[in-house]
């Protein structure tokens, strides 16, 4: 099992839009970064524990825990010609974009940037690194039981 923390702006999907989408689950779309692309569609497997990361927003944090719960397939925006993830060189026959989507596991309170900031055990967390922008990370087991057993 793998951990990843999943940054959404709340203004597109929130985590309360998750809790109140049917199943609780949305497909992870839009991602157009390479790398991010290649964590969803080469290594997430369902089951994953997934971070859902408020980001873009007056207090970006992680404001909740969710699952990954289908392995990675075409993001049919891609193919969507005028969407703005329109991608005119990716094919039915020969996707480009990948998403998974994710469930909802539960609502937590917010543990915000800052917090995560001013905790020591985190200072290895990639999301707090200089320069990390992805909207995808992996997430070390050990950093995902501290942050778990802080949501509690």
């Amino acid at each position: 099992m793998r951990y990843w923390l999943m940054k959404s702006e709340p203004s597109d999907v929130s985590i309360d839009d998750l809790a109140g989408f049917e199943n609780q689950t949305v497909d992870w779309y839009g991602v157009r970064n390479y790398q991010a692309r290649n964590f969803m569609r080469d290594q997430m497997q369902v089951g994953d524990g997934v971070l859902f990361y408020h980001s873009n927003c007056d207090e970006p944090g992680i404001a909740g825990i969710a699952e990954v719960a289908t392995l990675a397939y075409p993001d049919r925006l891609q193919f969507v010609e005028g969407h703005k993830y329109y991608d005119p060189k990716a094919t039915p026959e020969n996707p480009r974009w990948f998403n998974v989507d994710v469930k909802l596991v539960r609502k937590t309170r917010l543990l915000s940037l800052k917090e995560m900031r001013d905790t020591p055990a985190l200072e290895n967390l990639r999301i707090l690194q200089r320069g990390n922008r992805l909207s995808i990370t992996p997430v070390d087991p050990r950093d995902w039981a501290f942050i778990i057993e802080q949501l509690k």
